[in-house]
């Protein structure tokens, strides 16, 4: 089931589609592909909560870049 049927931003008809996301933490950034809905009007996105949830994640990794868990380097990250 989709959280909205119409963005709730104008209206506008939603399609899901794989986009690009930028995530920042601290003095890091990721770059990630997902899945979200896309407004065919204004462009606006709509991320499923468990999407939203690994960007928190995601991005409190970045923050504790400095730790053992966390390897910047060869990582990718994939949510769908």
């Amino acid at each position: 089931m989709r959280p909205f049927e119409k963005c709730p931003v104008c209206g506008g008809e939603l399609v899901e589609k794989e986009v690009e996301k930028l995530l920042r933490g601290g003095a890091h950034t990721a770059l990630l592909k997902v899945r979200a809905e896309v407004c065919l009007r204004c462009g606006g996105r709509v991320y499923s909560q468990e999407t939203v949830r690994r960007f928190e994640e995601i991005r409190s990794k970045l923050r504790r870049q400095d730790t053992a868990e966390f390897k910047p380097m060869g990582l990718s990250f994939e949510v769908v």
